[in-house]
């Protein structure tokens, strides 16, 4: 009881901007940057509340990747279309091309603000913090007001792992230097952004309401609204910080499964063999056990995988970055010959591979090459994760 009791004091910034009668957009024409995750407690959509709120004018929509209702898969461009709800016009901010990322001057215009209202996973690759940042360049170019409506790190806002972003190795899965588990909301993140790109912006962060550092998704008492096709659980997020780097290698991350980002493996893997390589790492706050699954789409569909599910035993402990870079360097030793690095265009860019762009540089992946124990590039990281956590101090809105 007294967890739903926490739970149910937790507002995010759509249900305070609700509260507040949309007091900061009254009077302006807004564009709305939204996916089906900008629902209020009631499961309201943010485009279907500011359509009928009283003095504000909701003029467009604009889709990060996935689209605006969250149908399309990873990495597939979206077109242009109109909204079947509102009938307003929805214009992708993911389609075909790296100029397709950012709004146009033509698609922003006429607007007073943009709204940004999108659940993120609390992980440096997931793509919409970077649509987030693009929008808020575009807004400070075109003169708009830029609103964040907050929402809280589904993973936890207290924790932070991983390396540096080396410049050289941006794409749209790392525009910007953070740590691959950065701990913060988008707001946060918004005022990071806005400092250290030296934004000229008029920005505003609705903060979330009763939201602390420590509490994960399921301690909310929000509800929770597939961000991706591919993240169906708080617990799929939890593990994503780690576990996205396997898409820069041949070995399936679970997507075409009930379980993505949770089961990995490969055809030409041995389960029990690499469940071992595994528990020999003694990685902190998760367990593992021995998996087959046959995926419905992307890598090696149809075909029988062999692998691991990881079972987080102590979320507090658990690595999630240190745990993706054990799977992918024990999957590797167990068959160098059969493993491969993904080396095809990545989210944008060519002739860097994407594990490399997913890391932020080629170190962990010449480590790996090379034998380095995952200890030993863990510590690699730690002077770079202190530096970010004293970076990212000044931008925290949220106690612990």
């Amino acid at each position: 009881m007294t967890g739903r009791r926490r739970g149910r004091a937790v507002e995010s910034g759509l249900d305070a901007l609700v509260a507040e009668r949309f007091r900061p957009l009254r009077g302006l024409a807004v564009g709305l940057v939204c996916n089906p995750t900008a629902v209020d407690r009631r499961l309201r959509h943010a485009a279907d509340l500011l359509h009928g709120a009283a003095g504000v004018k909701l003029a467009r929509l604009f889709g990060p990747e996935h689209g605006v209702r969250g149908d399309a898969q990873y990495m597939a461009a979206v077109g242009d279309e109109r909204d079947r709800r509102t009938g307003l016009p929805v214009h992708s901010l993911y389609g075909a091309t790296r100029a397709s990322l950012t709004p146009t001057p033509e698609q922003l215009a006429g607007l007073d603000a943009l709204v940004f209202d999108i659940q993120d996973v609390g992980a440096r690759y997931y793509t919409y913090q970077a649509t987030m940042m693009l929008c808020m360049e575009a807004a400070a170019a075109a003169g708009l007001r830029f609103l964040v409506l907050d929402r809280p790190n589904p993973i936890g806002g207290a924790e932070l792992e991983g390396p540096r972003l080396t410049a050289g190795f941006e794409s749209f899965c790392g525009l910007h230097d953070l740590a691959p588990r950065h701990g913060m909301t988008v707001g946060e993140l918004a005022e990071l952004f806005r400092a250290e790109r030296g934004l000229d912006l008029d920005l505003e962060v609705v903060e979330c309401r009763g939201w602390r550092r420590g509490m994960h998704q399921r301690e909310t008492g929000l509800p929770w609204v597939f961000p991706s096709p591919n993240m169906p659980t708080p617990e799929a997020a939890l593990v994503y910080p780690g576990m996205c780097l396997l898409e820069g290698t041949n070995l399936s991350e679970g997507r075409g499964t009930t379980r993505p980002f949770e089961l990995f493996g490969a055809p030409w893997l041995d389960g029990d063999a690499l469940v071992a390589a595994l528990q020999a790492e003694r990685l902190p706050g998760v367990a593992f056990r021995p998996v087959s699954f046959v995926p419905t789409f992307d890598k090696h569909r149809g075909v029988r995988c062999h692998g691991a599910e990881l079972c987080v035993t102590d979320r507090e402990a658990f690595r999630p970055f240190r745990t993706g870079v054990a799977c992918v360097a024990a999957a590797r030793r167990l068959d160098p010959e059969a493993f491969r690095w993904r080396t095809e265009a990545y989210e944008f860019v060519e002739g860097i591979p994407a594990f490399d762009l997913l890391c932020g540089s080629a170190r962990e992946r010449e480590g790996i090459e090379r034998g380095l124990a995952v200890a030993e590039l863990a510590r690699a990281w730690r002077p770079e994760e202190r530096a970010f956590a004293a970076r990212r101090r000044r931008f925290l809105r949220y106690r612990g």
